[in-house]
C-alpha cells in the first residue's frame, strides 16, 4: 500500500491532541448536560479540529463522530475482528476486489437513504488531493488514487476508478494489490458516509455534519465551550441511544476537566490524568476503570544524521532507560513498558520481541555505546509542549543517559506544539524525539508501515522490511499475515532506528449518575450509557 506523506502529520496531530489540551475554558454548565435527573449525561472533552469524517484523525474528533456517524464495520472488543454495522458482508475471493453490501433502508438524519453512492462520494471526497483532508492517505490503496493526487498540476479527475456503485446497496472497491487487512480499515472514521447535502458547502458541513449514527447535533458547535447532541430519530441500527441527550464540555486542561468530575460538574472523563490515578481510584472506587489501548509512546532517532547511524548506539540508548521507573514516577504505574513495537491488544503482539534491547542494563549498555564508538557533543531531546509529562520522561531519560552512558552535555529543545509536526515533517531535529502512535485499527500493518515504512520520520531504509510488509499485505488472511508482521518487527528491532518505550491504557472515571458505561480501545460507545433514574 502506497501511503502519502500526509500521513505523517497526521498521526503526530492526533498524537498532540490525544495526550494535552487544545480548547479553551470549561462550561460552567451542572452534570449531566441536560439537567439533573434528566435522561442526559456531560463528557468531558478537548475541542475537535474538525467534524468531517474524512478530515480528522483527532481522539477528540472521532469521540464526537462516532456519535454521529456509523462506518460500514466496527471493532469487537473482545475478539479485536471487524462486526457488520452500516455493512451487511464485506467479501472478497482475492484480497483485491472487495464487494460491500450495504444494509438498506438507513437514512441520515436529514431523511436522506444512505446508500452505496453515500459511501463512494464520502470516501473520494477525502482522497481528492485539493481538499487536502487528513485522512487522504487511508484510500492510497485504491485504483485511481493517483489520480487524484499527481506528483504534480491538478487531479484529472474527482472520482477513484477503483470505486463502482452496482447498485444502491453495493459497492465494489478494487485496490492496487491484495490487502487481508481492508476489512479491519472499514472501522476507522474516514469510511464514514457523507450525504449529497454535504457537498454544497463541505466548510458549512464540517460545522454542522449530518451523518447516520445513534445522535444528532443539537444546536450549534459552540467553539471552546461545548457540543450538544441528541438521540437520532431516524437511526435504525444497533447502536440506538439510551440517554436522550449528551453534552461535550470542552475543556482546555485535563486537569481542570478531572476538578470537575470529582465536584460532579462533569459526569464522563475517559483520560483521567495518569498522575491522578491514585486519587481516582480512592475517591470513585468501581467508577474508575482502566481498560487496553492501542497508544505507544517511543524514542525515535534521526538515522538521516551520521551520530545516529549505529544500530548499536541506539540500542545502547534503550538498555540504558529504565522504563518501569519513569512510568511509575510519571505515570503513577498507569502506563506499561514495552518491549515490542505494537500494543498488547494487536494481533501478532509478542511481549519481548525486542528482547535484550529493550531491557534495562546500565553496564551492557554502556559496553555497546563505547563499543559503537560513543557520542560527543550536545544532545539534543525533542518533544513538544503539549503536555506537561512529556519533559517530565524526557527529564528522567535524560538523566538516566547520563549517568549510564556517560553524556554529559544533554539539552531540551521543548517545541510549541503547532511547530512539531513541520519540525519533524522538514527533517530539523538533530537528536532523538519523542513519538506517539495512537492506534487507527488492529492490526500490526497499522503500526509497522505507516511508521517503519516508506517515508517514514526516521530516514530508515530497509529492503527485507518493505518486502516482508508487502508480503504481509497480500497474505491471503489476517492469520496468515501475522507471522510475516512479525518477521518485519524483528527486522525494524534489530536495527532499533526507533525505541518502543510504553503502552497508554485508558483511564476512565464517571459518577455515580451513569449507567452502562463501556469505554473499549475502539470506541466510547455513548450509546449504552443511560442516566439513572430517582
Amino acid at each position: 500500500m502506497r501511503v502519502t506523506r500526509s500521513r505523517a502529520a497526521a498521526l503526530a496531530v492526533a498524537a498532540i491532541m490525544l495526550s494535552g489540551g487544545c480548547g479553551g475554558g470549561s462550561s460552567s454548565n451542572d452534570g449531566g448536560g441536560g439537567g439533573k435527573g434528566a435522561n442526559a449525561f456531560s463528557v468531558a472533552l478537548t475541542e475537535p479540529d474538525h467534524l468531517t469524517p474524512g478530515n480528522t484523525s483527532s481522539d477528540y474528533s472521532i469521540t464526537v463522530l462516532d456519535t454521529l456517524f456509523e462506518t460500514p464495520v466496527s471493532i469487537d472488543a473482545a475478539s479485536g475482528k471487524p462486526v457488520m454495522r452500516a455493512a451487511e458482508s464485506v467479501n472478497s475471493t482475492d484480497q483485491k476486489v472487495w464487494t460491500i453490501k450495504f444494509k438498506a433502508g438507513q437514512k441520515f438524519s436529514n431523511g436522506e437513504p444512505v446508500t452505496a453512492q453515500s459511501f463512494a462520494d464520502s470516501w473520494n471526497a477525502t482522497a481528492y488531493g485539493p481538499n487536502g483532508w487528513t485522512n487522504n492517505y487511508y484510500f492510497a490503496n485504491i485504483e485511481g488514487y493517483d489520480k487524484l493526487n499527481p506528483e504534480k498540476g491538478d487531479p484529472s479527475t474527482d472520482k477513484m476508478s477503483g470505486l463502482k456503485v452496482v447498485d444502491d446497496t453495493t459497492l465494489e472497491v478494487t485496490l492496487t494489490a491484495p490487502f487481508s487487512q481492508f476489512p479491519i480499515t472499514l472501522a476507522y472514521i474516514a469510511f464514514a458516509p457523507m450525504p449529497k447535502a454535504a457537498f454544497s458547502d463541505l466548510k458549512a458541513f464540517d460545522q454542522a455534519p449530518v451523518g447516520n449514527g445513534p445522535f444528532v447535533l443539537d444546536g450549534a458547535w459552540e467553539h471552546n465551550q461545548q457540543i450538544k447532541i441528541k438521540r437520532s430519530p431516524s437511526y435504525t441500527g444497533e447502536r440506538a441511544a439510551k440517554a436522550d441527550a449528551v453534552t461535550f464540555k470542552i475543556y482546555a486542561s485535563r486537569d481542570t476537566a478531572w476538578t470537575d468530575l470529582r465536584a460532579g460538574r462533569v459526569d464522563l472523563m475517559t483520560t483521567v490524568p495518569p498522575a491522578s490515578t491514585g486519587e481516582a481510584k480512592k475517591l470513585l472506587g468501581d467508577r474508575f476503570v482502566q481498560t487496553p489501548d492501542g497508544t505507544m509512546d517511543y524514542l525515535g532517532f534521526p538515522t538521516f544524521d551520521k551520530r545516529f547511524a549505529s544500530a548499536d548506539l541506539r540500542k545502547a540508548f534503550s538498555m540504558a532507560i529504565d522504563r518501569q521507573a519513569i512510568v511509575d514516577a510519571v505515570y503513577d504505574g498507569a502506563f506499561k513498558p514495552m518491549a515490542s513495537l505494537l500494543a498488547p491488544l494487536v494481533p501478532g503482539y509478542r511481549e519481548n520481541a525486542c528482547g535484550e534491547a529493550c531491557t534495562y542494563d546500565p553496564a551492557k549498555a554502556k559496553a555497546l555505546f563505547d563499543q559503537a564508538g560513543g557520542f560527543s557533543g550536545t544532545l539534543n531531546l525533542w518533544f513538544s509542549n503539549a503536555d506537561p509529562s512529556y519533559e517530565q520522561w524526557m527529564t528522567a531519560v535524560a538523566n538516566q543517559l547520563k549517568q549510564n552512558l556517560g553524556i554529559s552535555d544533554i539539552k531540551f529543545r521543548k517545541i510549541p506544539a503547532a511547530d512539531y509536526l513541520s519540525t519533524l515533517r522538514q527533517r530539523k531535529e538533530d537528536g532523538p524525539y519523542r513519538n506517539n502512535w495512537v492506534m487507527d485499527y488492529p492490526s500490526p500493518q497499522d503500526y509497522l508501515e505507516y511508521m517503519w515504512g516508506a517515508g517514514n520520520r526516521m530516514g530508515w531504509e530497509n529492503k527485507e522490511f518493505d518486502d516482508l510488509i508487502k508480503q504481509a499485505n497480500s497474505a491471503p488472511s489476517l492469520d496468515a499475515s501475522l507471522p510475516l508482521y512479525q518477521k518485519a518487527e524483528d527486522v525494524a528491532l534489530a536495527d532499533m532506528p526507533m525505541i518502543p518505550l510504553w503502552n497508554w491504557q485508558n483511564q476512565v472515571g464517571f459518577t455515580s449518575r451513569l449507567s452502562g458505561v463501556n469505554v473499549t480501545p475502539y470506541s466510547k460507545n455513548l450509546y449504552t450509557i443511560s442516566v439513572k433514574q430517582g
